[in-house]
């Protein structure tokens, strides 16, 4: 299966006054069609700058990145590029432009020509698959953080894109607003089969993953399942990355000489395990 994203030794680099900054250091990844892919690491990892890469937000210094076949440097590709890769960012009141929310919903795909019928259906569907169908005729400064972000996701659905990029997207939410935004991304993923990448430092957002990257110095040093990658507790110590909690419980009880597991991710699983 080819995938829909791939990325061929990636290196990037900006000046910063007289220094040279090498931002991401010859990356090599594939995104597979229908993936949820988290790409974990500590501020300055390269991981955000990563993302701004694969709608071509940003453009490689060498290397290249092709979305669904389409190599993101060349100009002619950017609009086919960002119709097949909608990206959500940290902040949604950077990404909402209407003062009614499903005029804003309605945005991309009038940017597109797309005609006025199928606008409504489109905007309708969004909305409902977020959970904010109620809130159609308010006006987004009325509402929180976590729905203004669902919003900004319906606004990237309506475009029906086949893949999501997601740089942050709750990092300035509180726990509610968090959990409802990933109930959300999550419904997309497993239901409409669209491919997730999402960047984030929150390690509970990465436990239902297909895959975890780990970033660091701008190269990708780790890969694989959630499990396999959350168990290395010490290594993801000594990079200044936090695990689970849960995976952090039974890393402090193998330390205290308890049998337990070192692959746990979930209250759970620790809870069963605990009652046998």
């Amino acid at each position: 299966m080819k995938p829909i994203i791939k990325i061929d030794n990636l290196t990037y680099e900006y000046t910063d006054g007289e220094r040279v900054v090498k931002a991401i250091d010859e990356v090599t990844l594939d995104v597979h069609e229908g993936e949820f892919l988290v790409v974990i690491g500590h501020n300055g990892s390269g991981k955000s700058t990563l993302a701004k890469h694969l709608n071509a937000i940003l453009l490689p210094t060498s290397g290249k990145v092709y979305v669904d076949g389409l190599d993101t440097s060349v100009l002619e590709n950017t609009f086919d590029i960002r119709q097949t890769a909608g990206m959500v960012f940290q902040n949604p009141d950077n990404q909402i432009v209407a003062t009614v929310v499903e005029e804003d919903v309605a945005f991309g795909p009038e940017n597109l020509g797309i005609e006025p019928k199928e606008i409504r259906k489109r905007v309708d569907e969004a909305l409902a698959n977020v959970g904010m169908s109620e809130f159609a005729k308010k006006a987004p400064h009325l509402l929180s953080g976590g729905q203004k972000q669902r919003i900004a996701i319906a606004g990237i659905i309506a475009m029906k894109p086949r893949c999501i990029i997601m740089d942050e997207p709750t990092a300035m939410l509180d726990p509610r607003g968090r959990k409802e935004v990933m109930d959300t991304v999550y419904r997309l993923n497993k239901e409409d089969k669209i491919t997730v990448i999402h960047i984030t430092h929150f390690m509970e957002e990465a436990v239902n993953a297909d895959r975890v990257c780990v970033m660091e110095d701008g190269k990708l040093i780790m890969q694989g399942k959630p499990r396999e990658i959350f168990k290395q507790v010490d290594k993801l110590k000594k990079l200044g990355l936090d695990v689970p909690q849960m995976t952090e419980l039974a890393y402090e009880l193998r330390n205290e000489n308890i049998d337990i597991e070192d692959d746990i991710l979930t209250v759970e699983e620790m809870v069963n395990r605990l009652c046998q």
